[in-house]
C-alpha cells in the first residue's frame, strides 16, 4: 500500500500545489520523496511508500539507467515480476516487484505491457522522450486512483480524491472534473513542450471473467471442478504471501475470512515463515464475529487477537470514515467502521503490515442473502458479474481506504485474476445458492478437506455490519438512534432540494450525506447509485431486513 501523486502542465509554481500531495501520507509512512521532472515545466511525482518488497531499491519515483527516459510511480504488488523477469529477458536491476512495468511498457507497449501483470496496481509512468502519459488500473481497482483533468492541458493524479482538491485553477473545487480511473483500463496522454497534456486514448487491456494472458504457476486444471477451486485458491493464497514485511488476516469468523485465514496458515507452514500467523477479530460486546473468530483461531492455531469497541467509539468514528472512504454509500459506511477501528488497532498494537482478507467472495460466489430470490441460474450469473464491475465503488474501496488509512496494505486473495475467471466460468447453474445455502459450491469445494471444521464452513452469511452486532442491541439500531437524533423531520422532508442527486430517503443517509459534503462538496456522483439487494422489497441494504436472514 502506498500513494502516489502527480501533476502535469500545472499553471503556477508546484512547489505550491505539492502541499496536497500530503493528504495522503497515511497510504505510505515509510518515506516520502517528490522530484520536479527536468526540462518539463511545472511537473511533478509524488510518492509516499509503504515498504513491502525491496526496502533498499524500492523507493520511488522509479527510473532505470537502462531507461532513463521512463519515470515510474506505482502503488501494488505484481506477483509474477519473477515470471515477467525471466520470460522477458528483462535484466532487472533491483527485487521490487514494480520494476517490470519499465521494461515491459518499453518492449510491449503499455496496453500489453498492463495486460501481463498478475496482480493489483495503479500506475503512472511518464515517459519524456516520447512525451507521453500513461494511466493504468488493475482489473477490480483494488489499487485506487483518481485523476484531474481539464482543456487547460492540466492532469493531476492521485491515489485518493482529496489529494487532488486546490489544484485546479481554471474553475473551483466545486466544479473540477475529479473522477476515478476505470478499472482494468489504460489512458495515454500526450504532453507538449510546456508540459501540457492532452488526452488521446483510453484501452482496456482485461475484462473481468477474461482468462488472463499471462504465464502462472497456477496448477493445470482438471474436470474436477471441486478440485479445480481448491487448487486455484491456494495458489492464489500462495502467491499473496509475497512480502518482507509480517504477514495477517482479518477474521470473522464467517465463511470468507475463515477459509482465507486457514488457507494462509497452511501455506505460511509449508514456507516456513519465521512468524506465526496472527488474526483480529472485531465486534461489540457479544457479537457473534468475536464467538466464531475464536472458533476458527483456536482450530487454526493463530495468534489471535480480539478488539471490543463499543458504540461510542464506533459512532465517534463515523465522520473520519467517510473522510477517508470519499463515499456516502449506507451500507458501505457501516460495515466500514469496524474495519476502520480494527485496521487502527492493528497498526498501533501489533507489527504485522500486510493483511489478507475475504472481499470479493460474495460478489464472485453469489454469498449475498437475496441471491436466494434469483428469478434464475443466469440472472445470478448476470447480478454477479454486475457486482464484480463495480465492485472498486463499494467493498473494494471499503478494503482499501479503511486499511490504508492506517498504514495497511490489504490482500484479496478471492479477486485472484485466475481464479475469479475460473470460478465464473463454471455453469451458472452450479454458482446459485442451493438446499437454502449461498455460496454453496464454494463451501462444498472445502467441505470435508479438514481446513475447516463443518459449523464453520457451512455457517449462514452475515453482512460485515450486522456480524459485529451486539446480542443486546444491534450496530444497526445504534446508527439509526444516533441519526434520528442528529437530523430533524423538516430536514429529512426538505433533501431532494439539498441533494437532487441520490437523494437521501432516511435520516440516515441524510447524516452521511451532509458529512460527505463537508470534505467533498458537490462530488456526489462519485457515487452513481447507493448499494441495495436486487429481487427484495426493502428500502434499507442491511441483511438484518431480509425474510431469510430472519428465518
Amino acid at each position: 500500500m502506498c500513494g502516489i501523486w502527480a501533476v502535469f502542465g500545472s499553471d503556477e509554481d508546484v512547489s505550491v500545489q505539492c502541499n496536497a500531495v500530503h493528504k495522503i501520507t497515511h497510504r505510505g509512512p515509510d518515506a516520502f520523496r517528490i522530484e520536479n521532472i527536468n526540462h518539463f515545466t511545472n511537473c511533478c511525482l509524488g510518492f509516499h511508500r509503504l515498504a513491502i518488497v525491496d526496502d533498499i531499491k524500492g523507493m520511488q519515483p522509479m527510473r532505470l539507467y537502462t531507461y532513463p527516459n521512463i519515470w515510474l510511480i506505482y502503488n501494488g504488488e505484481i506477483y509474477n515480476h519473477e515470471l515477467l523477469e525471466k520470460e522477458y529477458d528483462l535484466q532487472c536491476s533491483t527485487t521490487c516487484d514494480g520494476e517490470p512495468i519499465i521494461h515491459l511498457y518499453d518492449k510491449l507497449g503499455p496496453e500489453m505491457a498492463a495486460s501481463q501483470l498478475d496482480g493489483v496496481f495503479a500506475f503512472c509512468i511518464l515517459d519524456t522522450a516520447n512525451r507521453k502519459v500513461i494511466l493504468g488500473r488493475d482489473t477490480y481497482g483494488i489499487r485506487p486512483m483518481f485523476k484531474l483533468y481539464n482543456d487547460n492541458g492540466f492532469l493531476a493524479v492521485c491515489s485518493e480524491a482529496k489529494g487532488l482538491f486546490g489544484l485546479s485553477h481554471t474553475v473551483s473545487d466545486a466544479k473540477a472534473k475529479i473522477e476515478p480511473l476505470l478499472p482494468g483500463h489504460i489512458e495515454v496522454y500526450d504532453i507538449d513542450m510546456n508540459g501540457k497534456a492532452k488526452f488521446l486514448e483510453r484501452k482496456r487491456f482485461h475484462k473481468i471473467g477474461d482468462m488472463p494472458r499471462y504465464k502462472s504457476l497456477a496448477p493445470a486444471l482438471t474436470d474436477d471442478v471441486k478440485l479445480n477451486i481448491r487448487n486455484l485458491f491456494e495458489a492464489a493464497v500462495k502467491k499473496r504471501l509475497m512480502a518482507e514485511r509480517r504477514i495477517g488476516c482479518l477474521l470473522s469468523g464467517g465463511l470468507d475470512s475463515s477459509l482465507v485465514a486457514a488457507m494462509l496458515v497452511k501455506d505460511a507452514k509449508e514456507q516456513k515463515l519465521s512468524y506465526p500467523i496472527q488474526t483480529f477479530s472485531i465486534g461489540l460486546e457479544s457479537s457473534p464475529d468475536i464467538a466464531a473468530a475464536r472458533t476458527v483461531s483456536k482450530y487454526l492455531g493463530t495468534e489471535h487477537h480480539e478488539v471490543i469497541f463499543t458504540p461510542e467509539e464506533g459512532l465517534d468514528a463515523i465522520e473520519k470514515v467517510i473522510y477517508h472512504l470519499e463515499t456516502y454509500d449506507i451500507t458501505t459506511i457501516r460495515a466500514s467502521v469496524g474495519m476502520y477501528l480494527i485496521s487502527k488497532y492493528i497498526s498501533e498494537k501489533s507489527d504485522t503490515v500486510v493483511i489478507l482478507s475475504g472481499e470479493g467472495a460474495d460478489e464472485l460466489a453469489q454469498g449475498y442473502i437475496y441471491f436466494h430470490k434469483s428469478p434464475s441460474a443466469e440472472e445470478g450469473d448476470i447480478e454477479s458479474r454486475r457486482l464484480l464491475e463495480d465492485l472498486y465503488m463499494y467493498d473494494v474501496l471499503r478494503g482499501d481506504r479503511t486499511t490504508a488509512a492506517w498504514g495497511l496494505e490489504i490482500r484479496v486473495p478471492f479477486l485472484d485474476h485466475i481464479f475469479s475467471s475460473y470460478y465464473l466460468s463454471i455453469s451458472p447453474e452450479d454458482r446459485r445458492p442451493m438446499k437454502g445455502v449461498e455460496k454453496y459450491l464454494l463451501r462444498a469445494a472445502f467441505s470435508d478437506t479438514g481446513l475447516l471444521p463443518n459449523e464453520i464452513l457451512w455457517r449462514p452469511k452475515e453482512a460485515f455490519s450486522d456480524g459485529i452486532s451486539s446480542k443486546a442491541k444491534s450496530w444497526f439500531d445504534i446508527v439509526q438512534s444516533h441519526c434520528n437524533a442528529q437530523i430533524n423531520d423538516d430536514e429529512l422532508e426538505q433533501a431532494a432540494n439539498l441533494y437532487p442527486f441520490n437523494t437521501p430517503k432516511t435520516k440516515e443517509s441524510y447524516y452521511y450525506r451532509r458529512i460527505f459534503e463537508k470534505y467533498y462538496p458537490n462530488k456526489a456522483k462519485w457515487l452513481p447509485y447507493f448499494w441495495m439487494p436486487k429481487w427484495c422489497k426493502t428500502s434499507d441494504p442491511s441483511a438484518r431486513t431480509l425474510k431469510h436472514y430472519k428465518q
